[in-house]
């Protein structure tokens, strides 16, 4: 008897099969700037729309699709400031100037951090 359950015990699991639903399944993400910027769009509208978190969740899927897109990461920075999400604004608005530097909103956006330290 212990011989058999020593045994069962040895024996691998098989593996699970795929998950079935794709809404559960997890995403994987790649480089796609065509994705992001339909995210972005998308986004915008619920921006407009002022449903600032649809937006928020819009912009940070964008960034997943292109982690370089400086104007997701400017448009999430506008989002958590009206969700007055501190510390998203900083993070956000800290990579945006550190990939457009130069930007027209540059300027802006260094005064409101340098308020906010």
């Amino acid at each position: 008897m212990l011989a058999a359950a020593a045994l069962a015990a040895q024996e691998p699991k098989p593996a699970e099969p795929p998950e079935e639903d794709e809404t559960l399944a997890q995403k994987e993400y790649s480089f796609n700037p065509v994705q992001a910027h339909e995210e972005l769009k998308v986004g915008l509208f619920y921006f407009r729309k002022r449903n600032y978190t649809a937006a928020a969740l819009r912009f940070r899927e964008a960034l997943k699709w292109d982690g370089n897109f400086a104007e997701a990461y400017l448009r999430l920075g506008e989002t958590c400031e009206k969700l007055k999400d501190e510390e998203c604004v900083r993070k956000a608005y800290e990579k945006f100037l550190a990939l457009k530097p130069e930007d027209k909103n540059a300027a802006r956006i260094r005064k409101l951090l340098d308020r906010k330290r």
